[in-house]
């Protein structure tokens, strides 16, 4: 991954290259911002840009030792943490216990979620986190001597993954880090960080990719038409892997969108026995794909309040989605909207803390009988 491999962030590459170039290197950066906008590709073009051994005015030069080490992702000093599910209950796991995994995953396409990397990983209704064991892995790690005489680089991929006893130990190697040593924190939901470890970084938020640069992609890569890339790219909100969704709508995207249209059918029509098999069918669901399902559920009612003002550059769904949309935004609006957001983010935070599913579900399910006759 080079600088030129990631798309968009034009402004974010030059920023980074200049620290390079004038050498103010920061120990430790936080970059952060929403999914799909390449703050990992930009993290691992940055750590092979810092370590290129002839690097040029605008990139790595892509070919000397260090590079070719970076075209594996196996250049011994880039470090990787990530967030990993336990292997055997009771047993410490570490990050080298999938790094072959994750670096042959990384290298197939650098654009991913979490929810892809828990496939991968095939953790059905486990949770990642990066564990304890981790940091002592770290401080092993960095204390070696560079093998290149460099620098060494540490980047961490969801920080806000790690368990208490991690980040407390981590924030030591932050106050005192060694020399020649660079951090990358990359994040999604910085406030879940240690604020004493936000104090530590230099924080870095990177926006989402321009449209212009994900049509383009979208033109060149996948060969679609140029005004159908223009519109997916706009869909996309700077989020390139909502713009892939899009293309092929993903099997998870396509089942979310069936059980949000059967739920709100569902509970218009007052169907409660069929609601009930409905939170059953869910509450088989790992826990991560419920928290998505939810996820998911919370766009489609912003979208469908928004289709109600019938300006087409506001409106971020899929065509299929477009075509529900235009009989049910009416049933959304300004007297149930925020009563339904509110339902489904303490359905999230019930998920999140392990409430039984089934009656999560079924609750929610009764709630919006209510809620979708405020029309």
């Amino acid at each position: 991954m080079l600088f030129k491999d990631v798309i968009g962030q034009e402004e974010a590459k030059q920023r980074l290259i200049a620290e390079v170039k004038e050498g103010r290197i920061p120990h430790a950066q936080l970059l952060c911002g929403p999914e799909g906008t390449g703050k990992l590709p930009l993290a691992i073009a940055y750590a092979r840009y810092i370590c290129c051994e002839n690097r040029g005015g605008h990139d790595a030069c892509g070919v000397c030792p260090s590079c070719v080490k970076f075209n594996k992702l196996v250049h011994p000093d880039l470090h990787f943490v990530f967030p990993v599910i336990k292997k055997k209950a009771g047993k410490d796991t570490v990050c080298d216990d999938y790094i072959s995994d994750w670096r042959q995953f990384v290298m197939n396409n650098p654009y991913f979620s979490l929810n892809h990397w828990l496939k991968e990983m095939k953790a059905e209704n486990q949770q990642a986190q990066i564990y304890v064991k981790e940091s002592d892995e770290i401080v092993r790690k960095l204390s070696l001597k560079s093998s290149q005489g460099g620098y060494k680089v540490m980047i961490i991929w969801l920080p806000e993954k790690m368990n208490m006893e991690c980040s407390n130990k981590l924030l030591k190697l932050l106050e005192e880090p060694p020399a020649q040593t660079v951090f990358l924190l990359v994040s999604e939901d910085p406030d879940a960080i240690l604020q004493t470890i936000q104090s530590r970084t230099q924080r870095f938020n990177i926006h989402g990719i321009e449209e212009e640069e994900i049509a383009k992609v979208l033109q060149v890569k996948y060969g679609l038409q140029p005004q159908d890339a223009t519109d997916i790219a706009h869909r996309s909100e700077g989020n390139f892997l909502k713009a892939l969704e899009t293309i092929h709508l993903s099997e998870e995207n396509k089942l979310f969108f069936e059980l949000f249209v059967s739920l709100m059918r569902l509970s218009y029509q007052r169907k409660i026995r069929e609601m009930k098999q409905w939170s059953d069918t869910v509450a088989t669901m790992g826990r991560e794909r419920q928290k998505n399902l939810l996820a998911y559920c919370q766009r489609m009612i912003r979208e469908n309040f928004i289709f109600n003002f019938q300006n087409r550059d506001l409106v971020y769904l899929s065509n299929e989605e477009q075509n529900f949309s235009a009989r049910f935004a009416p049933f959304v609006n300004e007297r149930n909207v925020m009563g339904i957001m509110n339902e489904l983010s303490e359905a999230q935070q019930h998920i999140e803390q392990n409430t039984n599913p089934r009656m999560v579900f079924f609750d929610f399910a009764l709630k919006m009988i209510v809620l979708l006759v405020q029309k």
